[in-house]
């Protein structure tokens, strides 16, 4: 979404040598710079927590429909000093609709958050627990905006696309082609970059029509709030030497210190009486949600993303 070298990408913070009381964690984004103001002040945070009992089915969603034109994509692969992202070269162009969506948009972005152990590093919770890893695939809203830096400013914006990751013996095979030794090493260093080629979009989507979605912001300032999140129902997997691999990655260039990358997540935001809806209907019990048009589903946790 961001060139690697402006303002953007230098926000955040080393948790392992910062407190909660420094001034650049998280906390602090929206009292360090006005710009960022709706960091500290905004009601429709993100990332949350979502608790699957409080979930509201909504039999309007509709599955997503992912649009490749039958092509593959190629994109350049960057360490930005705070994650590893994947940005698509307009050659070949991926939208999507469906699900929440009231127009189409279109991927600029793919984003990994990871932790430095495998109990953490979503930036989304279920039921107060974190994964290992989480993709985030950026989408602008094309009908309306002309590039994602207006859409993420504007009403309708932005739409992200968030799949959790866990440490399996397999690996997804889009993920491998990123995470495989001989692509990874590439960006070892803040800035580094690097040309992937062939890539099948689809190939990183688990394989399951079933998601949540709720109205957030984008998890790093400016924090604006123009962001519908969907998560998928399945996580996709990555090899532990994968996950070793990327936390091996610096946050900062060769001459300086290492300072590795993991735990590159945001804290989880108020939900703020936001509804979470899903298209999964275990359940038709319970009462309606604020839109009048959807309910309440009662689940049990190990019927999600624990497989």
């Amino acid at each position: 979404m961001f060139s690697v070298k402006k303002p953007q990408d230098e926000w955040g913070c080393d948790k392992k040598n910062l407190t909660s009381k420094d001034p650049e964690f998280p906390s602090f984004w929206g009292l360090v710079n006005s710009a960022w103001n709706l960091c500290s002040v905004g009601k429709r945070q993100s990332p949350v927590n979502i608790e699957t009992s409080h979930m509201i089915f909504d039999p309007f969603l509709t599955p997503l429909r992912i649009n490749t034109g039958g092509r593959k994509v190629s994109g350049t692969m960057y360490n930005t000093g705070r994650h590893v992202s994947l940005r698509l070269d307009k050659e070949h162009l991926v939208n999507i609709s469906g699900g929440p969506m009231t127009y189409s948009h279109r991927l600029e972005e793919i984003r990994l958050h990871f932790g430095s152990e495998d109990t953490q590093g979503s930036e989304h919770l279920l039921n107060g627990q974190a994964f290992s890893g989480e993709v985030q695939l950026i989408h602008y809203n094309h009908e309306l905006y002309t590039n994602v830096t207006e859409a993420a400013k504007s009403p309708n914006g932005l739409v992200v696309v968030s799949i959790f990751i866990k440490v399996s013996d397999s690996s997804n095979p889009f993920l491998n082609r990123m995470l495989n030794r001989d692509t990874i090493t590439r960006i070892t260093y803040k800035n580094d970059a690097y040309l992937l080629q062939g890539l099948n979009i689809e190939e990183l989507y688990p394989e399951t029509s079933s998601f949540i979605t709720y109205d957030g912001s984008m998890t790093i300032p400016p924090c604006y709030e123009t962001a519908s999140w969907i998560i998928m129902n399945k996580p996709v997997y990555i090899t532990r030497m994968q996950m070793h691999s990327l936390r091996l990655l610096s946050q900062n260039q060769p001459s300086q210190i290492f300072l590795s990358m993991s735990d590159n997540f945001r804290p989880v935001q108020p939900l703020n009486n936001r509804c979470i809806r899903t298209n999964i209907n275990f359940s038709l019990q319970g009462k309606d949600c604020p839109n009048n048009r959807a309910q309440k589903l009662q689940y049990r946790v190990n019927e999600w993303l624990l497989k």
